[in-house]
C-alpha cells in the first residue's frame, strides 16, 4: 500500500462511527433529468450497505461517502426492508438511479439475489434504470443476468473515471483503477447495448484551479468516443478525507464556479450532441464550489439549467466583479503548488 492509500486508510480511523438503521436507506427522493431528450421526474435511491469495498481498503482521497455506510455486514433482508420502504414514496417515474455510495455491482454490498429483484420489480414500470459500479464489478456473467431482465429498457452504469490521467487518478485521488481497465468496462457495456455515463472530477487535491480545468477538457476529448453520457462531479470538501485535511489546513479550494462553466462550454465543443451535465454538492458554502455570495446563486442556478437544457447561451451574460479574481488566480498560482485558497 503506497503512502496516500495508507494516509486516506488512517483517517478513516479517527471516524466516530454513529448508530445507523440498516433497515432505512440513506435516502430517496424525486428529482428532474432527461429522458430520450425530454425532461422528466425520476426518482433516487440511496442504499445503506456495508459500504464501498475500496474504501473500506484506502479509499479516494475525495470521497466521504462511506460516513454514509453501515461499515458491517448489512442482510438481504436489510436491504429488502430499505427497498420497501422507498417503494412506498415511488409514483411510478420512468428514470430511476439507484446509488450505494459504492458499487452496486458488488457482490458484498448487494448480493445477486437481491439485485436482480430490485431490477426486476423497477423494470415493471421504469424505461430506463442507472446504477453505479466500479470496474472490477463490470464482468460479462452480471451484465449477461441483467440483460435477461431490461430486456428493450435502458440500463446505464456510471463509472467513476474522475480523469483520463492515470497519473492524476493515481498519484492524486487513489482510486485503484487504471484508463484501460475503464475502457475494458465501456467495452462490456457496449457488447449487451447498456450505457455508459463516466463521472468526471473537477478540482482533484494537488492541482491548480488552471491545471484542473486543462484536465477535465483533455478528459472530454479522450473518453468522448467511449462514453455515452458525461457527469461532472466538482469537488467539494466531505467528512473524514484526505481533501478536507488539506482544507482544513488552508491547503485545498473547492473549485470556483467560473471554472465550472467554462469546462462545460469547452466540453459542449468537444462533445457536440452528447448530454453533459454537471451535479455541484455544497454550492455557494466553503465545502462546496463557489464564486462570491453575490453571484453564487445566479451561476448555481445557471449550471443546473444546463444540465436540463444542454445549451450554452444560458451562460450568456453571466458575470460579476469577482470574476477579476478568478482571473488573477489563474496568472499567478503556476508560482504555487496546488490550489490556493482565497486571501
Amino acid at each position: 500500500m503506497n503512502e496516500l492509500a495508507q494516509f486516506c486508510k488512517e483517517l478513516k480511523k479517527k471516524i466516530r462511527i454513529k448508530e445507523k438503521d440498516p433497515n432505512k436507506p440513506v435516502s430517496f427522493w424525486s428529482e428532474k433529468d432527461i429522458l430520450n431528450g425530454k425532461i422528466v421526474d425520476t426518482f433516487v435511491i440511496i442504499f445503506r450497505t456495508k459500504g464501498c469495498s475500496w474504501a473500506l481498503n484506502s479509499g479516494c482521497t475525495m470521497c466521504g461517502y462511506f460516513n454514509d455506510s453501515m461499515l458491517e455486514s448489512v442482510s438481504d433482508q436489510n436491504i429488502l426492508s430499505q427497498f420497501e420502504m422507498a417503494m412506498n414514496s415511488y409514483s411510478n417515474q420512468k428514470f430511476i438511479k439507484i446509488f450505494t455510495s459504492g458499487s452496486f455491482l458488488d457482490d458484498k454490498e448487494i448480493s445477486l439475489k437481491i439485485r436482480k429483484k430490485i431490477l426486476e420489480r423497477f423494470f415493471e414500470t421504469a424505461e430506463k434504470i442507472s446504477i453505479e459500479s466500479r470496474p472490477e464489478y463490470i464482468t460479462d456473467k452480471k451484465l449477461s443476468e441483467i440483460s435477461k431482465i431490461t430486456k428493450d429498457k435502458t440500463f446505464e452504469i456510471g463509472i467513476g473515471l474522475e480523469t483520463a490521467s492515470d497519473e492524476i487518478r493515481e498519484r492524486n485521488l487513489n482510486k485503484g483503477f487504471t484508463f484501460n481497465e475503464y475502457k475494458k468496462a465501456a467495452a462490456l457495456l457496449k457488447k449487451y447495448n447498456f450505457k455508459l455515463k463516466t463521472y468526471v472530477l473537477i478540482k482533484p487535491p494537488f492541482l491548480t484551479e488552471k491545471e484542473s480545468i486543462v484536465d477535465a477538457i483533455s478528459t472530454v476529448e479522450k473518453i468522448k468516443t467511449i462514453t455515452d453520457i458525461i457527469s461532472f462531479n466538482p469537488t467539494n470538501v466531505q467528512k473524514n478525507t484526505l481533501v478536507e485535511y488539506l482544507w482544513k489546513r488552508k491547503q485545498y479550494r473547492p473549485p470556483w464556479l467560473f471554472s465550472i462553466v467554462e469546462i462545460l462550454i469547452e466540453s459542449k465543443k468537444i462533445a457536440g450532441n452528447m448530454q453533459i451535465k454537471c451535479d455541484i454538492s455544497g454550492g455557494g458554502s466553503f465545502r462546496g464550489p463557489y464564486n462570491c455570495k453575490g453571484c453564487d446563486r445566479k451561476y448555481l442556478n445557471a449550471i443546473a439549467d444546463f444540465s436540463l437544457n444542454q445549451d450554452v447561451k444560458i451562460f450568456n451574460g453571466l458575470t460579476c466583479e469577482c470574476k477579476e479574481n478568478w482571473l488573477d488566480l489563474l496568472d499567478i498560482e503556476d508560482l504555487s503548488y496546488g490550489s490556493i485558497i482565497d486571501i
